[in-house]
């Protein structure tokens, strides 16, 4: 039975980075015994709700089964506090798509080599793209000087070149990433931490 005294859990939210999604939600405050909690999700396609496989636990949150790991799909959860036999109300998510609502981080730099005109780079991306998404680097650059401007270029290769730079000269640059989700819409990444490097001499 659904019982007016026992509050639903507040701040119901699913956080999502780099597609690894969470449903998670503040704690039930109750005077005297162990709050459990059951999540449930349903998708767009189907008005069934299901089980998460988060069913009277104690903890207060809960990850996505393997079968909602679709980027594109819209997603509601819901979940509910239990005591003993007493459950609250429902507490519900807003409609969550992963493609629109997952926070991309930033690329991992690996290496960097410098030539006297150039820094070679090799990064890695901060998720596996599916088949037929689109993912490229944002690159800005900027000799360290006060007065420089910040240069940018577009690379779609995870190991590429800064070049036209000059000979034994300190540049640094920060990286994001450009993924186009599968209705063309873009999504930009968190930058990287800048990274300073001097180029060689000749």
């Amino acid at each position: 039975e659904t019982s007016p005294h026992l509050p639903a859990p507040k701040n119901v939210e699913i956080y999502s980075y780099n597609f690894q999604s969470l449903l998670r939600w503040s704690p039930v405050p109750v005077e005297n015994g162990i709050v459990l909690y059951t999540a449930e999700y349903k998708t767009g396609a189907f008005e069934e709700w299901s089980s998460m496989g988060c069913a009277r636990t104690p903890r207060t949150q809960c990850g996505f089964p393997a079968e909602l790991r679709q980027r594109r799909w819209t997603i509601v959860m819901r979940v509910r506090a239990w005591l003993g036999e007493l459950a609250s109300a429902w507490a519900y998510t807003e409609p969550f798509v992963a493609e629109g609502n997952t926070t991309l981080g930033p690329p991992r730099v690996n290496s960097v080599s410098a030539s006297p005109e150039s820094l070679l780079l090799s990064i890695s991306p901060p998720f596996t793209p599916e088949p037929g998404e689109r993912l490229q680097f944002l690159v800005s650059y900027w000799e360290n000087t006060s007065s420089s401007a910040e240069q940018k270029l577009t690379e779609s290769k995870t190991l590429f070149q800064i070049g036209n730079l000059k000979e034994s000269t300190v540049y640094c640059f920060s990286i994001q990433v450009e993924f186009e989700t599968y209705s063309g819409h873009l999504l930009e990444g968190q930058q990287s931490t800048p990274e300073c490097h001097r180029t060689a001499l000749s």
